[in-house]
């Protein structure tokens, strides 16, 4: 095969965010999976998008934007909100690490 054609594989890490060169890559990652679980249970609730909207009490527009993957402009905060708003309980664990900065991680259950 010549050169020229030869294709390049890089294995990515498990954040696409960080091996795009985001800044902000673990944030992103969290909003990324926060915004997947609110589709799956929009979806699994069969809601429209104007029923999940009056339900979250968001404008359809947001509800859109975030099930699309939009979700810049919307803080952690206010997706880990709309994810109780669909019927999730949200825990925080809060404990010692053994490196020198932590990290936060999701589970969803």
């Amino acid at each position: 095969m010549n050169r020229k054609n030869e294709i390049v594989i890089e294995e990515g890490s498990t954040n696409v965010y960080a091996d795009l060169g985001y800044a902000d890559a673990a944030e992103m990652q969290r909003k990324s999976q926060l915004a997947a679980e609110i589709t799956r249970a929009i979806k699994a609730r069969r809601l429209t998008q104007q029923g999940a909207a009056d339900l979250l009490g968001v404008d359809q527009s947001k509800v859109s934007r975030i099930t699309r993957g939009q979700f810049r402009g919307v803080s952690e905060a206010k997706l880990l909100e709309l994810v109780t708003r669909l019927g999730h309980d949200v825990k925080i664990v809060v404990g010692p690490v053994r490196r020198r900065a932590g990290k936060i991680e999701l589970q969803f259950a």
